[in-house]
């Protein structure tokens, strides 16, 4: 997602159960104005959010340059036992908000990369603004996840005008769009990442059980019907 993800940021800022990663637009005013590469979280979460802040124009190849090394990382060091993705569309190239230029196969590589740990995973959609692209991006990426291919043309459908004038799978980057992420700047970033990382102290250890199910021991479903009966003391005007 071109956007930083700062409300999942907030719910986890204070923990080490979850360690949250953004990679984003940051600068410029851009909402929602969070995520520099500085905020790593507080108190017993420090250093447990990781940002990665971009610029304008990142393309495939940039983005990649500091997705894999940094996920690797994060992988390596905190040792998730399953995983969450949101795979916003608005950073795909023509996006009416989003300001990036990723094409559609650029995008779902970072997707790819992440199934490859074979990990529990919830794959979620999130913003995207040009629709029909929107739909380009997660019909590709639910292929993906299933491990199948799909063809470039598209089939004949309802909504099969909107994606004229090539009726494509594709989400071509502009040719004409400047990076504004030098290489210079995404070795930086990384190297600043890579810093925050190393303070980590190795992952937490957290205490698992498993619960086995035992449908003759679960108590019986309670009656729709039946007001439950409460030990707390009523009060007359909930009868009226």
């Amino acid at each position: 997602d071109i956007h930083h993800g700062d409300g999942v940021e907030e719910a986890f800022f204070t923990t080490d159960r979850v360690m949250t990663v953004s990679f984003h637009k940051y600068g410029d005013f851009f909402f929602p104005g969070t995520g520099d590469v500085k905020d790593v979280g507080i108190r017993a979460g420090k250093y447990y959010s990781v940002n990665v802040p971009l610029r304008d124009g990142v393309n495939d190849d940039a983005y990649q340059r500091l997705f894999k090394p940094v996920m690797e990382e994060v992988m390596n060091l905190y040792r998730p036992s399953a995983l969450v993705l949101q795979c916003g569309a608005d950073s795909l190239a023509g996006d009416r908000l989003g300001c990036f230029n990723l094409s559609h196969r650029g995008h779902a590589e970072c997707l790819r990369h992440m199934l490859s740990y074979n990990l529990p995973s919830l794959v979620l959609g999130g913003g995207g603004y040009t629709v029909r692209n929107v739909a380009r991006c997660w019909a590709y990426e639910t292929a993906v996840v299933l491990g199948e291919e799909l063809a470039e043309d598209l089939p004949w459908n309802d909504y099969y005008e909107h994606f004229a004038p090539d009726f494509s799978l594709q989400v071509t980057p502009s040719p004409t769009m400047e990076n504004a992420n030098t290489r210079q700047y995404l070795d930086t970033v990384r190297q600043q990442v890579f810093e925050n990382l190393r303070m980590l102290q190795g992952a937490p250890g957290v205490q698992m059980e498993a619960v086995p199910h035992d449908p003759e021991a679960a108590a019986a479903e309670a009656d729709p019907d039946v007001r439950p009966v409460s030990g707390a003391a009523e009060h007359p005007g909930e009868h009226f």
